[in-house]
């Protein structure tokens, strides 16, 4: 069960005199390693007149690049995305034996392809220290990344931050505080001083308002809504790149939507590029609205749900009705030889030396009886565990005698009986 919702997320740049953009790179395509399914996306770019040509970069994030031939007083950039929001687990990846645990090393192929996630900052004071407070003994890997994750969410208060730019680790450390991007910043490079792969991610978050408040812990956000946000992957041989949000201590989620992964923060702006000198007022613009929800266990059916859907099986009924057609149940009798009624082939064994030949005379004489004109079909029926053959199964289809207005098919197996009858012919199941 999913819930589809559209995301829409505009920037608007104005200025106060005409200037001239220079070439704008805009970062705001979810990335192909995205595990929430994207449904559609678009982008609309004022002014009209531009030229867009779409790439990948380096690291395979999707970003438009921007050419404005004339001089404008407005820039403006509206984002629309649909998406399905399934819920799935988080911890649902295998590791590679040596990376089970921690330390692990990477294959030398590996290490070499990762190296620009491996680049460390210089150990400041605080950074240090804080560093050297890790437990970093020897541990199941998901149980010391979960670790790390959440003591950042702890430790580090989150705060709405204006300014541009991201913060060194060591401001962080020494404000105990910073927005979603230094935070994941600060995680990026202690996991790249304990030799883990780290990159920085951009993305879009999005958080539903659950149907039934939580009966123990916090329920989460009252409303839908949607934000840019920062956070961090890791790469695990085995399970590839795992996201960690430091904000909230929890692993990348459904509602974590990547944009751009990079080594370094400032690869990963959402729109980037130059222009002439004025002054600019920027405005932004996100929501989020549920488009499709299918019901589930929280939200099932609603009262009007539940009479459309009466409403039409009643116009169906109708429909069967007037058709003429009939719904019928009835079991499958079992035809057992009054000769030899005891041996294996009517009761235990798929076949006999009898069994096929009386089947075929009384198929023959039921087409006779019940289905003139109609066609004999001998085909493979059951084969139960255990027998080494499978049974036969021996079908008449055509017009009946006895009802001109539709077609039947008589079906007769050369079942085994393992409670058979005193009679000579209990062998027909009909169907209508």
């Amino acid at each position: 069960m999913s819930i589809h919702v559209a995301l829409h997320h505009v920037t608007h740049y104005t200025y106060d005199r005409p200037v001239q953009l220079g070439p704008q790179v805009i970062r705001l395509r979810p990335a192909p390693h995205s595990r929430s399914r994207i449904l559609s996306y678009s982008l609309q770019v004022e002014p009209a007149e531009h030229f867009i040509n779409w790439q990948q970069d380096a690291f395979a994030n999707y970003q438009a690049r921007l050419v404005l031939p004339k001089k404008t007083t407005a820039f403006k950039v509206t984002v629309d995305v649909v998406t399905e929001m399934a819920v799935f687990n988080p911890f649902d990846f295998f590791l590679e034996p040596s990376a089970e645990e921690v330390p692990f090393k990477y294959a030398d192929t590996v290490h070499e392809e990762l190296q620009s996630y491996l680049v460390k900052d210089n150990k400041t004071p605080l950074f240090k220290k804080y560093l050297a407070s890790m437990d970093r003994k020897r541990q199941r890997t998901i149980d010391f990344l979960v670790q790390i994750n959440q003591r950042l969410h702890q430790d580090i208060r989150y705060t709405i931050r204006m300014e541009p730019g991201v913060q060194t680790p060591e401001e962080t450390l020494t404000l105990k505080s910073g927005s979603c991007r230094d935070t994941a910043w600060l995680l990026v490079q202690l996991f790249r001083h304990m030799n883990i792969a780290a990159r920085f991610v951009s993305g879009y978050l999005i958080q539903l308002a659950p149907d039934v408040k939580s009966l123990d812990g916090p329920s989460g956000t009252e409303v839908d809504f949607t934000d840019l946000h920062a956070w961090c992957e890791v790469y695990l041989p085995g399970a590839g790149w795992i996201g960690l949000d430091p904000t909230s201590g929890l692993l990348a989620g459904e509602g974590h939507i990547p944009l751009a992964c990079t080594p370094q923060p400032s690869a990963a702006a959402p729109i980037e590029g130059l222009m002439d000198e004025a002054e600019v007022e920027f405005s932004h613009e996100m929501k989020v609205t549920r488009i499709h929800e299918s019901p589930r266990v929280t939200k099932p059916y609603s009262d009007a749900q539940w009479a459309q859907v009466l409403e039409l099986g009643e116009q169906v009924d109708a429909q069967l009705v007037a058709q003429d057609v009939r719904l019928t149940m009835g079991g499958e009798p079992t035809f057992v030889s009054t000769q030899d009624r005891d041996g294996a082939e009517w009761n235990t064994d798929a076949l006999g030396p009898t069994k096929r030949g009386l089947a075929t005379e009384l198929v023959h004489k039921l087409r006779q009886q019940y289905g003139q004109g109609g066609f004999l079909h001998f085909s493979q029926g059951k084969w139960y565990p255990g027998e080494q053959l499978p049974r036969w199964a021996l079908s008449i289809t055509g017009a009946p005698t006895a009802r001109p207005a539709g077609k039947t098919r008589l079906f007769l197996r050369t079942n085994a009986n393992p409670a058979p009858t005193p009679a000579s012919t209990r062998c027909v199941s009909c169907r209508g």
